[in-house]
């Protein structure tokens, strides 16, 4: 039997059944403070895949933090096969500043794969790429919707891309919705690497949502069983997901002050009202409406809009009744919260 051997990450090596923090070295401050991206390593005794989780690559996405928070505190992971590489942070200085950006004004998902000589959104993107991403089998990286924003629970990914089409669908989200990575984007970055990534979006920037917390910690936990990093329970099974092939965003028709009429999670019809936008007054109101049939899976929160802003965002599908099904789950604290984790919640 050949004897496991340590993973070595950031010049540190990491025993079989050791759990270690690795600082990966960033650059520093102007006041000569040092800076590092804490890289927590869990690897197991036995041989199985390596998985990267990954949080606030936009700095002020949160949500993903305490997902990971919660799942390092998890006993399971004392039987873990292979190894997961936990980045809850990587945007180190857009989480300190509040910022979904870099210093540099740069977006940090859109300058992988980033270059050692390169601006500071590429050297960070680079250490990235070569010390977490290179080194896993697969990742998951999670995001919230950007400031003012809000997302439906949901995967992202590149159902064509080898095992992202089982993995993504193992999570178990409400909606699946298969998109090609954009350019500059961790995910496209990764992929060009062979490294399948799959997106999670919940939430909104700079805020909690405990549904879309239990949802990622459920899915993740779904995907690591079905790796074989963890064992299988026997766990009521997750339903089948949505299956959106497309997406689109409705914008607004004019400028002026939004009274939107459907949440997160709505079906909707091509023609439906969506909202309505009218002046301060009141006096004349423009119909926002529906451009297709699906779901609402993203939108605008301040009602306050200029023309051509988006501010639904529709995914193609007819599924309704699955939907309905999913949406009862949401509802259901029991059926979010796995057995081996029992959590109070965020009360926001």
């Amino acid at each position: 039997m050949v004897k496991r051997v340590s993973f070595e990450i950031g010049q540190e090596q990491v025993k079989p059944g050791e759990t270690k923090i690795v600082q990966l070295e960033l650059p520093g401050l102007h006041s000569e403070t040092s800076v590092a991206m804490p890289v927590h390593v869990i690897h197991g005794k036995k041989e199985g895949p390596v998985l990267f989780l990954s949080a606030a690559v936009h700095g002020d996405e949160i949500n993903g933090v305490e997902v990971i928070r919660r799942l390092l505190s998890m006993n399971s992971l004392k039987r873990l096969r292979g190894t997961l590489l936990a980045v809850p942070v990587v945007n180190v200085f857009g989480f300190d500043g509040h910022s979904r950006y870099l210093p540099d004004r740069r977006d940090l998902n859109r300058s992988f794969p980033g270059r050692e000589s390169g601006s500071l959104a590429g050297r960070l993107a680079n250490i990235f790429m070569s010390e977490v991403v290179c080194l896993s089998d697969i990742g998951i990286d999670l995001h919230t919707a950007a400031i003012h924003r809000d997302n439906f629970p949901q995967i992202r990914a590149d159902l064509k891309a080898g095992q992202l089409h089982d993995l993504a669908r193992a999570f178990g989200p409400p909606v699946l919705l298969h998109s090609a990575p954009p350019e500059g984007s961790l995910r496209h970055s990764a992929q060009k690497e062979n490294v399948p990534v799959m997106v999670y979006e919940a939430g909104e920037a700079l805020r909690f949502d405990e549904v879309s917390i239990r949802v990622a910690v459920r899915g993740i936990l779904n995907v690591m069983r079905e790796l074989g990093m963890l064992a299988k329970t026997r766990a009521r099974k997750s339903k089948p997901p949505v299956l959106l092939r497309s997406s689109t965003w409705v914008r607004a028709p004019q400028s002026g002050i939004l009274r939107a009429q459907v949440a997160l999670g709505d079906m909707v019809s091509r023609g439906d009202v969506l909202g309505y936008i009218s002046d301060p007054a009141g006096k004349k109101d423009v119909v926002v409406e529906a451009s297709s049939n699906g779901v609402i899976i993203g939108r605008s929160n301040i009602p306050l809009v200029y023309e051509g802003e988006a501010l639904f965002h529709i995914g193609r599908s007819q599924q309704t009744s699955l939907l309905e099904e999913h949406l009862d789950t949401l509802q259901d604290d029991e059926a979010l919260t796995p057995p081996e984790l029992v959590e109070e919640p965020v009360i926001v």
